[in-house]
């Protein structure tokens, strides 16, 4: 007879175990792995927007100096009436921003949104600054008026 069939069955004692998987193993692994893709898109969008983020000044805030030198930056205000001039047929125009007390001088050099004379809407313009020089704008946004409100009425009788 073959050695092999004279062996003794083996005893329970030396039978390899069965693997038994906990029922909240794959659970488990399922939530960390959502965990950390939450955690990336997290990251990812912090360190977007972070990245985005620009000063929002007024006009009397930016000649206080409450700005960086040549760091890029919003600044908001009012166009000053009669400030605006552009050389022949160029597209560098130079024009005044007022907060209503101060006025800052400014420069762009590019088209100018269709609204920009409009005297009721606010004018942000995004851009670098040094003292002593116009406010360098690299983008003009204009914020349409919130409300439309009518000329005052003129003294005297009506036509």
């Amino acid at each position: 007879m073959d050695q092999e069939a004279a062996k003794p069955p083996p005893s329970p004692a030396t039978l390899p175990l069965p693997l038994h998987r906990s029922p909240l193993g794959g659970q488990v692994k399922l939530l960390v792995a959502i965990g950390l893709l939450a955690a990336a898109l997290a990251y990812f969008a912090f360190a977007a927007f972070q990245g985005a983020t620009v000063f929002y000044l007024t006009v009397g805030e930016l000649l206080d100096g409450r700005a960086e030198a040549e760091k890029v930056v919003r600044v908001s205000g009012k166009l000053v009436p009669g400030s605006f001039q552009r050389e022949g047929s160029g597209t560098l125009a130079t024009f005044s921003l007022t907060d209503g007390v101060r006025v800052l001088p400014a420069k762009h050099d590019g088209a100018l949104p269709d609204l920009f004379f409009n005297e009721l809407s606010d004018i942000v313009l995004e851009g670098t600054y040094a003292a002593g020089r116009p406010f360098a704008a690299r983008e003009v946004i204009v914020k349409c008026p919130s409300k439309y409100v009518a000329r005052p009425a003129q003294q005297g009788p009506a036509p």
